[in-house]
């Protein structure tokens, strides 16, 4: 007997939905079906379905061998691993944990890659051409071609004691890439990634620092004021470079918008099915939310499912955002070490949990709030030392663990606490990266971050 196609089971579940979700408005029967449709194709897929166990039934001795197959295979659940049902019962799925550590080690190549040397011309730019890069820091087999270098330049104040025309100059901030042949057949989809590094320079420290809320407006049909995110990210994300180092890229987003539409409209016939998957690190994390929420209101997520994965990750914007980002169908997890503090800010007493009291619901549209579906990790190991918490490999090496889901901890003392941790990590951080003058301003800035008063 033939395996059912999934694809017909989906479909004859999509049109199922149609009668009773007539009424709804379109936004809310475009996520119903898409949730119906992946739902029954994981059902189409699964051991022990209707249309597979008249097959394995027979052979009760190899029933849970395919079962452990099944389980096992990328191809045959990638789109649940890139969040078709918002990751229901699968945080403590090996195949995910694999697949999210996977993309862990795609963003930590842009930390290996990165020039620190003052006295290279490459300073803040990627140590190695874009051919090579994923070869030169140990990723040779990683599946994947970049097909483009992105670049970032704040627009942020400074003074001249810092470097030289930091204000509006672009800095590598990650890369483009898309999937080889043989990735695509073991993913069993084409897969455009984009990969975000984390804060670096002093002027990223600064931007991180700008905790102000503004409309975000990349709408381009609506400036939807009442969409507000963190000032410096947005910064970040759309100021252009000012020195035309390279070639009139333009800004951040710019780049990504134009590389992004090309690649998903560039896939060949031997691939059908295309994801795009955003993953960064801390500030890289928040980029990823950005870029996803900016290419959803664009629709292109109705050509192909964006889904952002966020290592330690920030708080991007107010409730407004999230509530935007969740209707247009951003999927987004946010891996968090739960004794990591970046990841409550900012906004860390006016949040999402906080402002569900009666009394300071009227600040509600003022307060950061998180995106997408948080998976927590604990380790002991690092209790007390900020910066281990904080890491990028620490979060991969707890991904890698054989491990349950960790329960989310609580703030080790109160918000006083998380800002006096944040605060010893900017000091130990500014000792390398920024001078003295800024000491001021970064204590003030920090504390006025994660209290959220701005």
């Amino acid at each position: 007997m033939a395996f059912a196609p999934a694809t017909t089971t989906a479909a004859a579940a999509a049109m199922a939905l149609t009668p009773q979700c007539a009424k709804l408005p379109a936004a809310t029967r475009q996520r119903r079906t898409r949730t119906a449709i992946c739902r029954a194709a994981a059902t189409a897929t699964a051991p022990g379905s209707a249309s597979t166990s008249a097959v394995v039934a027979p052979v009760t001795a190899r029933r849970g061998a395919r079962r452990t197959a099944s389980s096992s295979s990328v191809a045959a659940m990638w789109r649940q691993v890139q969040g078709c049902d918002d990751w229901e019962g699968l945080l403590d799925h090996p195949v995910l944990r694999s697949e999210v550590a996977r993309y862990g080690e795609l963003v930590d190549a842009c930390y290996k890659a990165f020039d620190l040397d003052p006295a290279s011309r490459r300073h803040h730019n990627c140590k190695y051409g874009k051919e090579r890069m994923l070869e030169e820091v140990g990723m040779a087999g990683a599946g994947y071609e970049v097909t483009k270098y992105i670049y970032a330049a704040p627009d942020v104040m400074t003074v001249p004691t810092m470097e030289a025309s930091t204000s509006g100059r672009g800095r590598w901030i990650g890369y483009v890439a898309v999937s080889t042949p043989e990735m695509t057949r073991r993913l069993g989809r084409r897969d455009v990634l984009v990969s975000f590094r984390g804060t670096v320079t002093p002027a990223e420290w600064l931007a991180n620092l700008m905790s102000s809320m503004e409309p975000a407006r990349l709408d381009p049909c609506d400036p939807r004021p009442d969409v507000k995110v963190e000032s410096g990210f947005l910064s970040l994300y759309t100021s252009a470079d000012k020195t035309c180092r390279f070639g009139g890229a333009g800004s951040c987003r710019e780049q990504l918008l134009r590389e992004v539409s090309r690649l998903i409209h560039s896939g060949d016939s031997h691939s059908s099915d295309t994801s795009v998957t955003l993953a960064g690190h801390s500030m890289g994390g928040a980029l990823a939310t950005l870029l996803a929420y900016d290419l959803a209101e664009l629709g292109l997520n109705r050509a192909a499912p964006i889904t952002v994965f966020s290592f330690g990750g920030p708080r991007v914007g107010n409730a407004a955002f999230k509530a935007r980002c969740d209707e247009l169908g951003v999927k987004a997890l946010r891996v968090a070490n739960v004794r990591d503090p970046i990841t409550r800010m900012p906004g860390v007493f006016l949040n999402e949990a906080t402002t569900g009291t009666a009394v300071l619901r009227p600040w509600r549209e003022s307060c950061y709030t998180h995106v997408g579906v948080e998976l927590p990790l604990d380790d002991l190991s690092s209790v007390g030392d900020l910066a281990a918490v904080h890491d990028l490999g620490t979060y991969i090496a707890l991904l890698r663990k054989p491990m349950a889901v960790a329960p989310r901890a609580d703030d080790g003392g109160g918000g006083g606490a998380v800002i006096g941790r944040v605060l010893a990590f900017v000091d130990r951080q500014r000792a390398s990266v920024m001078p003295p003058w800024q000491d001021a301003a970064l204590q003030m800035g920090g504390l006025v971050q994660t209290l959220g008063l701005i």
